[in-house]
């Protein structure tokens, strides 16, 4: 999927269903950008037998970019929360197929997803690093799977220790771990409290 994050037509979105999707200003084209500063032809995105997503630019006037390197002669492979630039003038996201898309609908700019097969967290579009340790990284996934419904202490301590006895968990356990995994989100999104504690219940995310 892109996501528009920045142009005329910000806020769309197109699932890339296509062998091949074509990129500019031309009428002729599969994501018609209107800007002045997009080339008739500007970029094409092309997927490989293997499912990978290659982004190529067509000789663009106003030059395509990935994360603020130019793409030349030849193609760059996109990556899930890579950023997009055609011309300066529009921005998007691309997002993999793997990712958990920002429950809210934001999009990735505003919003919390994971990379689930490369295992990478991302809030506002930033790659959250380090990395989460696993125990932070299991805590987020039982979040994000429930959908903004309330996860229980007792199903954080079956996501998060599944190997261990649960009486030997104690409640200051997981409460270090809500800390530390908000202190950590808090890295990239400071103006937002993801993980919400609901008193006497447990603790459910509140996405962007």
């Amino acid at each position: 999927m892109l996501v528009i994050l920045e142009g005329e037509t910000a806020g769309q979105r197109w699932v890339l269903r296509e062998e091949t999707v074509l990129i500019g200003r031309g009428a002729d084209c599969d994501i018609v950008l209107p800007e002045r500063q997009i080339s008739r032809h500007h970029a094409q995105i092309e997927r490989t037998p293997d499912g990978r997503y290659l982004l190529r630019d067509l000789g663009s006037k106003n030059g395509t970019f990935v994360n603020g390197e130019e793409v030349r002669e030849t193609p760059r492979e996109l990556r899930d929360g890579d950023e997009i630039q055609f011309a300066f003038c529009v921005r998007m996201s691309f997002v993999g197929s793997d990712a958990t898309v920002p429950l809210a609908g934001e999009g990735p700019v505003r919003g919390l997803r994971v990379d689930r097969a490369g295992r990478r967290v991302f809030v506002g579009g930033r790659e959250l690093t380090p990395p989460l340790s696993p125990p932070q990284y299991r805590f987020l996934l039982a979040l994000l799977d429930a959908q903004g419904q309330v996860v229980s202490r007792e199903a954080i301590i079956r996501a998060v220790w599944p190997d261990e006895d649960p009486g030997g968990i104690s409640d200051q356990a997981i409460d270090a771990l809500v800390r530390r995994l908000r202190a950590r989100l808090a890295e990239l999104d400071p103006a937002h409290e993801y993980i919400v504690t609901v008193r006497g219940h447990g603790f459910r995310l509140e996405n962007r």
